[in-house]
């Protein structure tokens, strides 16, 4: 038997329900009807917070036979971003503006190359996949997940996009 869906896994769940399209020549599924939850209309910071880290969860991980064709180039890095030497603010808008134009492209999937940082904790590379994770992005990021040795292992990731909607 199965149980019912969280309020937060619902939402996620609509998100990505809402990049599916029908076949040609089928319909769209009737929406359900909105479930009323009594919450405040302003989120408290940490249920934000909550909110994002729950998405990044969503968010991380390529299928593995898609991170495998990407690694072995057998899927196309459509393009590469360095991010090296950039403040966090510079890099953020480079990254997203990066993402969606390599998505209106039509690219399926990127390269991003953050660096390691002194000791392996550099701050471009822990704030990446939150930029991604970001709501106003959803409808691009399929997925992240580490690069391969060969594209710069932990100090890269693969992004892989969401096809664009025909029409």
């Amino acid at each position: 038997m199965k149980r019912p869906l969280k309020p937060e896994e619902q939402k996620i769940w609509s998100m990505v329900a809402a990049t599916v399209h029908p076949l040609p020549g089928r319909s769209t599924p009737r929406k359900p009807a909105p479930q009323t939850l009594d919450a405040p209309a302003r989120i408290e910071p940490k249920r934000a917070e909550e909110a994002r880290q729950r998405l990044r969860e969503a968010l991380e991980g390529i299928e593995p036979n898609r991170r495998h064709r990407i690694a072995r180039e057998r899927e196309e890095i459509g393009a590469r971003i360095d991010l090296h030497g950039m403040t966090q603010d510079r890099a953020r808008a480079a990254l997203e503006a990066f993402v969606l134009r390599a998505f209106d492209n039509g690219w399926r999937a990127v390269l991003v190359i953050t660096g390691k940082g002194v000791q392996g904790d550099g701050v471009l590379r822990k704030r990446v996949p939150d930029w991604l994770a970001a709501p106003h992005l959803a409808h691009v990021v399929a997925g992240l997940s580490e690069a391969a040795r060969h594209h710069g292992g932990a100090g890269a990731l693969y992004v892989a996009l969401k096809r664009k909607a025909r029409g």
